[in-house]
């Protein structure tokens, strides 16, 4: 099995909040992405360099949206939840969650199911954009809740096309990802088992992204 990482969740109370906060932070305005019509979401995506397939997605709820996956089944990325919308609202954007790429996501979900991880059933899932249809299997909770406060990764595999082959350069390169929390050895494993080679630190849950534009070191630090 094999697992590597895919991209960054940074949520906003809105979408133009999110691209706000791109360009005052990275210096970048992310591109066009699309409307996730399962979970009435939508988002712009910023490619970062130096790492095979990976970007920044910044995601906000769709208020001209209702999620086709109805009610009492929520939003994924607890963007249901009343308090992560209460920081958003209060604090602004932040990164809040990651997403794993996996080449065999039925085995990894059932990996984590023989540990007592359940991380949700394997959807489908698809959204327009303005390069095409995008399509690709992921998991997601009927709560919506992201695992070990947003550390564990939901689990993605992409069918054909890959977001990245179709965005822009952006001059930023991820130069590492670093995480933290206080059941590092329980995260650890769980990361082992879908064959994923980042670590986790013992210590308060925090996301933390080393970014660099070519001149400068940018750090996304938060806690998710």
């Amino acid at each position: 099995m094999n697992a590597t990482f895919d991209h960054l969740v940074v949520a906003a109370a809105t979408l133009a909040e999110g691209v706000d906060w791109c360009e005052s932070a990275l210096g970048r305005t992310p591109a066009p992405g699309g409307a996730h019509a399962l979970f009435g979401t939508h988002n712009r995506l910023l490619r970062l360099d130096g790492a095979e397939r990976a970007y920044l997605e910044l995601l906000a709820i769709n208020p001209a949206a209702t999620p086709t996956r109805a009610a009492p089944l929520r939003r994924w990325f607890d963007l249901d939840d009343p308090a992560l919308r209460e920081r958003l609202r209060a604090h602004g954007p932040r990164p809040i969650h990651w997403v794993a790429r996996v080449d065999d996501i039925e085995a990894a979900r059932a990996a984590w199911l023989a540990q007592g991880i359940d991380p949700g059933p394997v959807l489908t899932a698809s959204r327009e954009t303005p390069r095409g249809l995008l399509q690709w299997r992921i998991t997601v909770r009927d709560d919506g809740a992201r695992g070990f406060d947003g550390l564990l990764p939901t689990l993605i595999q992409w069918g054909g096309i890959h977001p990245v082959a179709t965005l822009p350069a952006s001059g930023l390169q991820l130069r590492g990802l670093q995480l933290a929390h206080p059941r590092a050895a329980a995260l650890n494993t769980a990361l082992d088992a879908i064959g994923m080679r980042l670590r986790v630190r013992e210590g308060e849950a925090l996301i933390s992204a080393h970014l660099h534009d070519g001149q400068q070191d940018l750090d996304l630090l938060a806690k998710p």
